[in-house]
């Protein structure tokens, strides 16, 4: 499948490289048949070193959450990948530092505009809350991830799949109970509509 002048176009992104400590490596994927949208924070260090959206421990949770196989989480035709800030953005204190502000507004609006037959967005976190959802955003992520019946079937807000979450999961046992078959039945279905 070819690849979208804009997506390369962010792929070939540079405006903040100065200020990335291990430099420029946007991650975004996605193609004019999309149907399903992940909106995620940034890159983490093994993404960025192996170059690929997602492909970690925490892409590993979201698939299984997704129900999906790795082959259709990285098929363009089914899924675009498109998080809030495209590259690494270093560590802070306590995990990596928030996404660079530049990307999302910079790239976004051009994305989106090819990403136009998706079906599903899947919000995971809090800076694709904020963007995306500002007022379910003016309450906690758990409150947004609660909310899922009012925004399916064109929308879904996630926690982050990151391991630090295994505490959220355990108090939170309503979500792999209630909102993920939810999810992985609209995820099908659009899927199916490939």
């Amino acid at each position: 499948m070819r690849i979208p002048v804009m997506v390369e176009r962010a792929r070939a992104c540079r405006i903040c490289e100065p200020g990335l400590p291990l430099g420029a490596r946007p991650l975004v994927q996605g193609s004019g048949r999309s149907r399903i949208l992940l909106i995620g924070q940034a890159p983490g260090k093994v993404t960025h070193e192996r170059g690929t959206p997602w492909d970690d421990a925490s892409g590993d949770r979201l698939r299984a959450w997704l129900g999906v196989s790795r082959d259709r989480f990285y098929d363009p035709g089914v899924f675009a990948h498109m998080p809030m800030g495209f590259c690494y953005p270093g560590k802070g204190n306590s995990g990596d530092l928030p996404p660079r502000a530049e990307c999302a507004p910079e790239w976004h609006p051009k994305l989106l505009r090819v990403f136009r037959k998706v079906e599903l967005t899947i919000l995971i976190g809090t800076y694709a809350l904020r963007r995306y959802e500002p007022e379910l955003a003016k309450g906690s992520v758990t409150d947004a991830v609660r909310a899922w019946e009012g925004l399916l079937p064109g929308r879904v807000v996630l926690p982050h799949p990151s391991g630090r979450n295994n505490i959220w999961l355990k108090k939170n046992p309503w979500f792999e109970r209630e909102v993920l078959p939810a999810v992985r039945g609209r995820v099908r279905k659009a899927v199916g509509a490939g």
